[in-house]
C-alpha cells in the first residue's frame, strides 16, 4: 500500500467526543463482507448518522481531517474495518484520552495517528473544533489551536517515523530487500 506521508495535519475536527465508541458502531458487521477499503466511509458510523443532528453529516466538519473522540475509542472486535473506514472519510489523526490498543495498532498500519491527550484538553479541543481548524504536527507532537493553545502529545518512536515516512509494513521489509536476497543466497549456497 503507499500513503502519503504524514507530519502535519491541518483542518476542521469532528468534534464526537463520546467515550466507548466500539467498533460495531464506527462499520456496523453489514460492511464486513468485503476485502476492499474503497467505500467503507460510507457506512463508517452509520447507527450514529440516523440522527439527523449528528457531526458527521455537518456541513461544518465537511472533509474533516481530525476526529476527537471520548476515552476507550476503537473497543470491541479486532475488525480491521474500521480503521479502513475512518481512513476513507479521510480522517489521517484521531484525539481522545485513550485508544483500545487493537485498534490504535490497526489505525497505525492504515497511516491513521491516534494521539492521546488528558481528558482536559480533548474537552478544550471539542470546544474550539465547533468554529476553529486544529494542527496535528506529528514531527513536533503537539495539537496547535488557532488561538495558540498547544497540546503536547507523546508517540511511540517507531509508529511516529513510519507515519511521517508514508511507511507500511511492506515497505519497511522492502528496504531490506538486499539483505533477504544475501541470506536466501547463502541459505542456498549451503544446502548445496
Amino acid at each position: 500500500m503507499i500513503r502519503k506521508p504524514l507530519e502535519f495535519i491541518v483542518g476542521r475536527a469532528i468534534p464526537l467526543g463520546l467515550k466507548n465508541i466500539d467498533t460495531d458502531i464506527i462499520i456496523a458487521a453489514e460492511w464486513l463482507k468485503t476485502v476492499s477499503r474503497a467505500g467503507l466511509g460510507q457506512g463508517a458510523f452509520a447507527v450514529l448518522r440516523e440522527d439527523p443532528d449528528n457531526v458527521f453529516d455537518d456541513p461544518r466538519f465537511a472533509g474533516a481531517p481530525i476526529l476527537i473522540a471520548g476515552d476507550n475509542f476503537g473497543c470491541g472486535s479486532s475488525r480491521e474495518h474500521a480503521a479502513w473506514a475512518i481512513a476513507d472519510m479521510g480522517i489521517r489523526a484521531i484525539v481522545a484520552p485513550g485508544f483500545s490498543d487493537i485498534f490504535a495498532s490497526n489505525a497505525f498500519k492504515n497511516g491513521i495517528a491516534t494521539i492521546v491527550l488528558p481528558q482536559a484538553a480533548v474537552d478544550t479541543l471539542m470546544n474550539v473544533a465547533q468554529d476553529e481548524d486544529l494542527t496535528v504536527d506529528i514531527r513536533g507532537q503537539f495539537v496547535l489551536t488557532e488561538n495558540g493553545d498547544r497540546f503536547e502529545f507523546e508517540l511511540d518512536p517507531f509508529r511516529r517515523h513510519c507515519l511521517m515516512e508514508g511507511l507500511d509494513e511492506i515497505d519497511l521489509t522492502m528496504k531490506l530487500e538486499d539483505r533477504i536476497a544475501a541470506f536466501e543466497r547463502q541459505s542456498v549456497q549451503a544446502v548445496s
